[in-house]
């Protein structure tokens, strides 16, 4: 039996512009941070320890940043190992926001990794939207397409598809009631797959205050 308790605590304001964050995953992980945020940039510095395999705990060092504005944003991560001295983590985006098109192009695996995705609104009323991805890894020389769709058949009623370079073909369908409450069917199938090819599908709950 797998278990774990969540804690957090966070100090607004404690000079201008500053704030910071306690938060603990008992038995996996702690970390504090500090914040600086203002109109046009921020930046966050965590110190924390993560679990190994071992059973022990590593501390970790991770650098956050990130400028722009509502339409344009850049920012970055870097996560340091200090037992082992390695950087774990170098991460980099870019953003692009507006009424139209949402767009962005990120960085992961220090840099091994590129993604770019786009999401326009066709209609916002019924909340039909497109969206597409395109990622690639350039240590396994693979690239993979990911597209879909989603229409509100009605105001609290929302289908959601998409189709996987990979052979991958996933949906969903979400309720609401009384706007709070929503029930959630999903499904997915792998063509491609040799051993396995019944569907998975799942439910879930989901309350908002």
């Amino acid at each position: 039996m797998d278990w774990n308790v969540d804690l957090s605590c966070q100090v607004e304001e404690i000079v201008p512009g500053f704030r910071s964050l306690f938060n603990c995953t008992i038995p996996d992980s702690g970390k504090v941070e500090l914040q600086y945020l203002n109109n046009f940039s921020g930046v966050t510095g965590c110190i924390g320890l993560v679990g190994n395999s071992n059973g022990g705990y590593d501390p970790a060092v991770n650098i956050s940043g990130l400028v722009g504005t509502s339409t344009v944003s850049l920012g970055a991560n870097v996560a340091f190992d200090i037992a082992s001295r390695t950087i774990n983590k170098f991460n980099a985006g870019l953003n692009f926001n507006t009424a139209f098109l949402i767009a962005s192009l990120t960085l992961n695996d220090k840099f091994d990794k590129v993604k770019a995705s786009c999401y326009h609104e066709v209609n916002p009323l019924t909340k039909t939207a497109i969206a597409a991805e395109l990622r690639h890894s350039f240590s396994e020389s693979e690239t993979g397409v990911t597209i879909g769709a989603q229409h509100a058949f009605l105001p609290d009623t929302l289908v959601k598809a998409r189709l996987d370079s990979t052979g991958k073909v996933g949906a969903l369908i979400q309720q609401g009631f009384l706007q709070r409450f929503f029930v959630t069917m999903a499904g997915e199938m792998d063509f491609t797959s040799i051993n396995d090819k019944a569907p998975k599908i799942g439910v879930s709950l989901a309350l908002t205050p």
